[in-house]
């Protein structure tokens, strides 16, 4: 047991790494790490998530804010129905979810189990979103902000983080590249901005629900956080792209053995 902790502090700082190089991407390994590696169960494993992420990305927000590559002005219109919808789906709809979702021919969909397997494959969606090479077919320049649609998609990955736990950046920012027409090195620090506000008021939605493990949550965050400085100061010298490809084909691996592992055997 000691052994898979400290795999699951290294994990931690694998986290934040990922999260200081491409500004996204990391917190899509929390839940199995804390699920698989460390025995949380589902539940408790996505609301310690939120608050590893936001408070992980929130310092790389501030270190990309220093350097002027934060946008907080479109970084606002997306997290304001973002967070809302987060905060909802935590305080709400997960504590509304039964035990007991469905039974067919013996087989029983629990509710930690459909999490599970509804976060293996959002996993398996962010991981084709890093491995696909993006042409840009236009300049920053001439891309238009479209308000409602950069406030639709804040509400659709304020859902999805509230369900799965994850920040959300392999949703946010080609978003912000699309819809707000913002240059990739300032998505990514406007992405971090976003995902702290909306983590960490998720987060906030879970505190009267479950019994949080302070000591635990606050030392494996400190990993995180650690990590996201080695990646903030990795950031200039390792091509953002090819990393994301390599962790793209990772965490489609690891979605392909969540489902397996959680439908099959």
């Amino acid at each position: 047991m000691e052994t898979l902790f400290n795999i699951g502090f290294l994990a931690a700082l694998f986290i934040g790494l990922i999260l200081g190089l491409i500004g996204g991407g990391g917190s899509i390994v929390t839940v199995p790490v804390l699920v698989y590696l460390l025995g949380i169960d589902a539940v408790t494993a996505t609301a310690y998530s939120l608050f590893l992420v936001g408070v992980a990305s929130a310092v790389g927000a501030y270190k990309n804010a220093v350097i002027g590559n934060v946008n907080f002005k479109i970084g606002m219109v997306f997290s304001i129905p973002a967070f809302t919808a987060v905060y909802l789906t935590r305080a709400f709809i997960i504590p509304a979810l039964p035990d007991t979702i469905a039974t067919l021919n013996g087989f029983v969909l629990t509710r930690e189990l459909a999490i599970m397997i509804f976060f293996a494959l959002i996993m398996l969606v962010a991981s084709l979103s890093m491995i696909r090479t993006k042409k840009e077919t236009h300049s920053a320049a001439e891309k238009k902000l479209n308000i409602p649609l950069v406030i639709l998609e804040g509400g659709i990955v304020g859902v999805v983080t509230g369900l799965i736990g994850a920040g959300g950046g392999f949703l946010i920012i080609p978003a912000l590249v699309l819809l707000a027409g913002l240059e990739i090195k300032v998505a990514i620090g406007t992405s971090l901005f976003i995902i702290a506000i909306k983590s960490l008021i998720g987060f906030l939605g879970d505190v009267n629900n479950i019994a949080i493990d302070w000591q635990f949550l606050l030392t494996f965050t400190s990993f995180a956080v650690g990590g996201i400085f080695i990646g903030l100061a990795f950031n200039k010298k390792v091509p953002s792209e090819r990393l994301k490809k390599i962790f793209g084909w990772f965490v489609l691996i690891m979605g392909m053995g969540i489902l397996f592992k959680e439908i099959v055997l």
